[in-house]
């Protein structure tokens, strides 16, 4: 299972695994399933580009983020 935690380069958000109120903090920072993401680093913190903005995540919240690659 790839998650935030091991990706890199572009990946496209399958599944938030969290309760709601995960869940929607997560998409209203812009990460929900379907968008597209950039992994810039991995290691801590995991850091990803959405859109034009950068956001730091600990690890603990990139392994429930489930992605698969960009095509």
């Amino acid at each position: 299972m790839l998650t935030l935690e091991n990706a890199k380069g572009k990946v496209r958000v399958k599944e938030i695994l969290g309760g709601r109120g995960f869940v929607r903090r997560l998409s209203d920072m812009g990460l929900s399933p379907g968008q597209v993401v950039e992994v810039l680093s991995n290691g801590p913190p995991v850091v990803v580009r959405i859109r034009d903005t950068k956001i730091a995540l600990g690890r603990g919240v990139a392994r429930k983020v489930i992605v698969e690659h960009a095509e």
